[in-house]
């Protein structure tokens, strides 16, 4: 369990404040096992800084490894459940661009994609996050915040202050449009290393950043299941892993409902913001109106997500309905190609009977040459029936 304290700067707590600060807010990230243990100490330190602890059911789907994406609420703190789509460890070389596809990697892609759940709990100044052990997500932000606080620090020791001078000189702005540029530059509006200045704004930052993760899975899926459809559509030999597929389709499937969920559950938290008491100051009108920009940003993202795991099962269903046509294709080629040949030895068959029979007055039946001439008859007649059906297009090269 790490606490970080976020305003002006960005502070690693060695535990539990007594008091919140003034300004900024207190990220709280533990582990599901870390969380589960010391939960008692959750409860009382939320209950001295927050005014009000964690309900027993949701503390229970914060422990829930196998909990679906959603979103709750009290009238203290929102609670939101996000299944992330993430490649497991021990698939890196998975990534690899002359990484080639087998059955054998397919299946460790499909066995790869990690779909556990990050739960947050929502407070006015706290944020509280329990991930699972193996989340890369805490370290990531935090070095992404330390990062930011560095970029600001050198900005404004570089030309803050000439910058802040240089507006409030500038002969084209009014007094006021002065201010409020300064004001602007202060803030970090428009800047991309500017601090999360709520707790539901770092809440969703860690969102779209899991949302966005799946781009590397995304190329990962779409290269081995080219494999697979590549085996399938193949004429090379015969397509016998089947086994792969199965549990290919049931693997997307399986994305499917993770992102119809997350979709629902991002929706439900967007409109829990629109009920939300709209605020009378103008710096808290424009927080309110980013966290409402994030939110449709990160919905988009997962309909995006969704929209291209949708498409990778449409392709793998049509690869199926391709290989079965293309079987029954080959099919009906060798059946005309056997009925042609049939046809055509037909005749020979009903010649061979007619000299067969058990007659004393047959024709040519007691000449030197009549075997000869009975062979020519047979190949003129086969020679005719070959030339009849190629030109009718029965027999193909």
């Amino acid at each position: 369990m790490r606490f970080f304290l976020i305003n002006d700067r960005f502070t690693e707590l060695p535990d539990w404040p007594d008091k919140l600060p003034s300004t900024g807010f207190l990220w709280v990230t533990t582990g599901r096992r870390r969380f589960e243990v010391g939960l008692p100490e959750v409860q009382r330190a939320l209950q001295r800084l927050a005014g009000g602890g964690l309900v027993d059911l949701h503390v229970s789907d914060l422990l829930n490894p196998q909990l679906p994406s959603q979103y709750d609420y009290t009238s203290w703190y929102d609670l939101l459940v996000f299944r992330r789509l993430a490649a497991g460890h021990g698939s890196e070389h998975l990534f690899l661009d002359d990484e080639k596809g087998t059955v054998s990697s397919a299946r460790q892609a499909i066995a790869a994609i990690d779909t556990s759940p990050v739960g947050f709990a929502v407070f006015d100044r706290i944020l509280l996050t329990v991930h699972p052990a193996d989340c890369s997500v805490r370290d990531f932000f935090e070095g992404r915040l330390a990062q930011m606080v560095n970029q600001a620090i050198r900005h404004d020791g570089a030309g803050g202050a000439a910058s802040s001078h240089d507006l409030s000189m500038d002969p084209n702005l009014g007094p006021e449009e002065s201010n409020e540029s300064t004001h602007a530059r202060h803030d970090g509006r428009g800047s991309t290393s500017r601090l999360p200045p709520s707790p539901a704004d770092l809440m969703l930052r860690i969102i779209n950043h899991m949302v966005d993760s799946y781009l590397d899975l995304r190329r990962l899926l779409t290269r081995q299941f080219g494999y697979l459809q590549q085996e399938l559509l193949g004429n090379s030999r015969r397509f016998t892993n089947w086994q792969a597929l199965l549990e290919s389709r049931n693997a997307l499937h399986l994305l499917e409902d993770t992102c119809e969920d997350q979709r629902s559950a991002v929706q439900e938290w967007i409109d829990a913001l629109d009920d939300w008491p709209t605020p009378t100051e103008p710096g808290a009108a424009r927080e309110r109106e980013v966290l409402r920009v994030r939110s449709r940003d990160v919905l988009e993202h997962i309909e995006r997500v969704l929209g291209h795991v949708r498409r990778l099962e449409s392709s793998a269903e049509s690869a199926v309905q391709m290989h079965f046509s293309a079987q029954g294709s080959r099919a009906n080629d060798i059946m005309r190609t056997l009925t042609v040949l049939t046809a055509i030895f037909l005749p020979l068959n009903l010649i061979t009977g007619i000299f067969g029979m058990n007659f004393d007055n047959l024709p040519l039946i007691h000449q030197h040459t009549g075997f000869w001439v009975l062979m020519a008859m047979m190949l003129v007649v086969a020679v005719a029936l070959i030339w009849l059906f190629r030109r009718k297009r029965y027999l193909e090269d």
